[in-house]
């Protein structure tokens, strides 16, 4: 006899599976499950609580109390005397705190919500569309669903290094909201997370060792962009590279790292560990392939171009995936454009739309700041086109003058025949902004020629670095 309860929709996961209830849904039982983010299982998931949302608030803070470095310069004379760490995590966390509240509040009592039934705790499949949730309650129940959409996101990986589980490191989960600053903080890895971090707690005064297991940090990005951003890190923080962390343990004084540099051994040490080596997706707790569902050797979900979910390479009916869980790229905007196409193509199904036709951009919000959009150049030359590059310098442009800039560059990579974008990379101020003129243009179809010399560029602001690019691809 089966005692399960049945619903037209089940929904996995409260980050950007948080708007997919809605009164087109009105007619249909949704069973909204959230196992929640952090050690606290927090609602909101973790762009919200625990990624991008809060580090860009101590990002903001930490460009503050990094300006004095850069005062000189301008003939100004700053000194950083005193960071309140306790103010700045509390006011973060008490803008943040309360809008999770909030969520979870209202998706469990609001009128709006009376087709739809909360569960707080972890799903797992124990069959196709039937799905077993222990409750952080302490409660078991079994359910099963027309339609289920998985939005699970993703955690921190802790790597197999001797020692490392047992010495209470950190991660992006926990280290935002320590008790107070540590003298040293050292950060194992290399990647958007890792640099974000260092750029935050060396400006609030920490002394910061980076360790990368390569000899630049930031490999995702342009090779170009890669090593300018390891030359500058290294220029404010203690930079570790080819360094091999083969153990770690907890002293009286903090955190002992050893490893291999270079063939030779070698000792890092720190008040504090802060682990940032990667992610990895929650489809192990979700159990997937007891439901037959296809996954990835680094553990996605795979899904098709309408995002619905594989089994046996063919699209199983009534699965859904998106972000984290499936995607490779673990981007907020991209989860949130995922989940609309889900949505819209359970609504229509009649009218599946496709969610890979656009260019995927990144930000890293370091300092100085990176961003890119398309191939970069060593990809760009593999595909077998003849391609243009142009190298454009902040310095080279009035505004760059006026900051004194003499570090950052756009790159641009496009078709030499056609002038079409393939690929844009910025390091300096506001290279996450700027970026947006490109992906804008690659997303139309406009070509460099399209755009260089059709409309205006204010002078002197910051978009005529793009201009006087774009102007190299056209000459």
């Amino acid at each position: 006899m089966d005692d399960s309860t049945h619903y037209d929709i089940a929904l996995i996961g409260s980050g950007s599976g948080n708007s997919f209830p809605g009164p087109e849904f009105a007619d249909r039982s949704i069973v909204y499950i959230d196992r929640g983010v952090g050690p606290d299982h927090v609602f909101g998931g973790t762009c919200l609580n625990l990624g991008c949302i809060p580090t860009k608030m101590f990002v903001h803070t930490a460009n503050l109390a990094h300006t004095p470095e850069d005062s000189a310069r301008f003939g100004l004379t700053e000194e950083l005397q005193h960071v309140d760490w306790p103010a700045i995590r509390d006011r973060i966390f008490g803008r943040i705190d309360p809008i999770s509240a909030g969520g979870e509040e209202y998706r469990r009592e609001h009128p709006d919500n009376a087709h739809l039934t909360l569960l707080r705790g972890t799903a797992s499949f124990v069959g196709e569309r039937r799905l077993r949730v222990l409750g952080h309650d302490g409660s078991e129940r079994t359910l099963t669903a027309d339609t289920i959409v998985l939005g699970a996101g993703s955690r921190p990986v802790l790597p197999p290094i001797d020692g490392l589980a047992e010495v209470a490191a950190h991660t992006s989960d926990t280290i935002m909201r320590i008790e107070k600053l540590p003298a040293s903080l050292a950060i194992l890895g290399s990647g958007v997370v890792a640099v974000e971090m260092a750029h935050i707690f060396s400006s609030l005064g920490v002394e910061v060792t980076l360790i990368a297991r390569s000899g630049r940090v930031l490999r995702a990005a342009d090779a170009d962009i890669s090593a300018r951003l390891t030359e500058l890190l290294g220029q404010r923080l203690t930079l570790e590279t080819h360094f091999s962390t083969t153990a770690v343990r907890r002293t009286a004084e903090g955190v002992e790292l050893r490893g291999e540099r270079d063939g030779e051994e070698g000792l890092v040490q720190a008040e504090e560990l802060l682990v940032a080596v990667g992610r990895r997706p929650n489809s192990d707790l979700l159990d997937v392939t007891a439901a037959g569902i296809d996954i990835s050797e680094d553990g996605r979900v795979l899904v098709d171009a309408q995002q619905r979910v594989l089994g046996g390479g063919a699209a199983l009916e009534g699965l859904w995936a998106f972000g984290d869980i499936s995607s490779p790229h673990q981007l907020k905007h991209v989860a949130n454009h995922e989940q609309r196409i889900v949505r819209h193509n359970i609504l229509h199904p009649e009218q599946l739309r496709r969610s890979d036709t656009m260019p995927i951009p990144s930000g890293v919000f370091t300092h100085p700041q990176v961003a890119w959009v398309g191939m970069d150049e060593e990809e760009a030359r593999r595909s077998g086109r003849e391609v243009a590059v142009a190298v454009q310098e902040y310095g080279s442009i009035a505004y760059g003058w006026a900051m004194e800039d003499s570090t950052g560059f756009v790159k641009l990579i496009a078709d030499a025949q056609t002038t079409e974008i393939l690929g844009a990379h910025l390091i300096g101020p506001e290279a996450t902004t700027l970026v947006q003129l490109l992906i804008q243009a690659m997303s139309t179809g406009q070509t460099a020629r399209d755009i260089a010399a059709a409309q205006y560029w204010i002078h002197p602001a910051m978009p005529e670095l793009i201009e006087n690019a774009l102007l190299q691809l056209v000459d």
